[in-house]
């Protein structure tokens, strides 16, 4: 039985029971993309995903009047499930339904969708001429009607909200590293965010947005589209991989201070011992990894595009165009055991 084996069955596994049954929500079957806070805190129990590696040693002094003294501890490496980032149709429906309540309270929702309504069509007119009469208030579809043009333009709500199984990794210390995010604390609403997620304002002047094949997400034959302007409208014929953009683009600024964006940043506790992760970057797995919740649960996580570029995720797509995925983030550390950190081996895991 290896390490993360032991953990699970020892005290992952029993925290991850007390954050279900103090959840308030009812584990009970899922439709179509919806999934319950019960299952998202199940999904971190994935030992692929924590990809958990012991990797050196930490060696502390403390000094007083009498002397000093040395005291060690060990260092580790492995993921933390951080964020649970949502993309969606319509305003309001979250398919993670425990989120829903965080996110905005029910007149919020109505007073906010008719803005978002108008604002959502006209958009859709700049770009294809003609709003397509299937496009759900506040989210959708539209599909450009020249016969020579078959792009697609769609548009993603999308909601950040600290991951229900922080709890659980945060009381594990000594043996998992501390996260920089809070559980059950939405770090970024799109309704919230109208300027930038639905105007492109001001992120459609960034050079990153003017430049074509700059900060693609994406891989030779199989590009998903650019990560700027960080919004809601993606120009792409998969729905998936239009949902996975819109996912990416938030995750990208989320981990990151002082973007044009009303959002709360992760900022990641800083102190000798420990090594938080870089700001999020597509494509690299030393900054994240992604673990799919809905409509389709899966124990693995991988950075995107994670198949072949004929690959149609058609097992992953949702009819009703939802999604929801796990965000993992990188962390070394070792448990404090002293004033100062004199020194320490094995590198500094994925940070490096």
């Amino acid at each position: 039985m290896n390490l993360t084996q032991r953990l699970q069955g020892a005290g992952l596994a029993t925290l991850l029971a007390l954050v279900l049954s103090v959840s308030g929500v009812a584990n009970q079957p899922v439709q179509a993309a919806e999934i319950s806070t019960p299952e998202i805190a199940e999904s971190a129990l994935s030992s692929s995903c924590l990809d958990y590696r012991v990797i050196g040693i930490c060696v502390w002094i403390t000094c007083t009047a009498v002397g000093c003294y040395t005291e060690t501890s060990i260092k580790v490496t492995h993921y933390v499930p951080e964020l649970v980032v949502s993309a969606y149709q319509e305003v309001g429906k979250n398919p993670w339904r425990g989120a829903r309540g965080i996110v905005s309270t029910a007149s919020e929702l109505d007073l906010v969708s008719d803005a978002i309504g108008s604002a959502t069509n006209s958009l859709f007119e700049g770009v294809s001429g003609e709003v397509a009469d299937d496009v759900p208030r506040g989210g959708g579809t539209s599909t450009e009607r020249h016969s020579n043009n078959h792009q697609t333009v769609r548009f993603k709500n999308a909601d950040a909200v600290g991951h229900p199984a922080l709890a659980a990794f945060d009381n594990l210390r000594g043996f998992m590293c501390r996260s920089g995010a809070t559980p059950l604390v939405p770090y970024y609403v799109s309704e919230a965010d109208s300027t930038a997620w639905r105007a492109n304002i001001p992120e459609m002047s960034y050079p990153q947005a003017l430049v074509p094949g700059v900060r693609e997400l994406g891989q030779a034959g199989d590009v998903w589209g650019n990560v700027f302007p960080r919004s809601g409208f993606v120009t792409q014929t998969n729905d998936y991989k239009a949902g996975a953009l819109a996912a990416q683009r938030v995750a990208d600024f989320v981990t990151k201070p002082g973007q044009p964006h009303v959002y709360l940043p992760m900022r990641p506790p800083r102190g000798a011992g420990y090594w938080p992760p870089k700001p999020i970057r597509e494509g690299e797995a030393s900054t994240h990894r992604w673990q799919p919740l809905a409509p389709q649960r899966e124990d693995s996580c991988a950075v995107w595009p994670d198949r072949g570029p004929m690959a149609t995720y058609r097992d992953r797509r949702d009819g009703s165009g939802d999604y929801v995925w796990a965000l993992w983030r990188p962390i070394t550390c070792c448990e404090r055991r002293g004033a100062r950190l004199l020194y320490h081996t094995g590198g500094k895991g994925w940070v490096e």
